[in-house]
């Protein structure tokens, strides 16, 4: 298994979308959790599975996403390195991905 990096700003993601979907079902927004990690480690394990995200931003070019297994909108967006997977963020595929993932500070 590969080591596996979560930027900080993913553990505020993470905490914002299990609030949102806990407001209706408390249960929900601990499975978004579960699911989250789960996925997580399913990408440690194999890098590759994910998509390339296609961002015409020269620096996001080997950006991949992989969405999260029971909340398909939940997008996790990683880079693999020659060590680790870095997790950079975990978004709603509704909103403006590439303008958000832009302003997220080089490594």
């Amino acid at each position: 298994m590969t080591n596996l990096i979560k930027r900080p700003i993913v553990i505020q993601d993470l905490i914002d979308h299990a609030t949102y979907i806990s407001r209706d079902n408390l249960d929900a927004g601990d499975r978004f959790l579960y699911a989250a990690e789960a996925t997580f480690q399913r990408i440690a394990k194999l890098p590759g599975m994910g998509k390339l995200s296609g961002f015409t931003t020269p620096r996001l070019a080997q950006v991949r996403q992989y969405p999260i297994k029971g909340f398909n909108k939940h997008l996790i967006f990683y880079r693999t390195l020659p060590e680790a997977v870095e997790i950079i963020r975990v978004l709603h595929g509704s909103r403006n991905l590439e303008f958000i993932l832009e302003q997220e500070p080089e490594p």
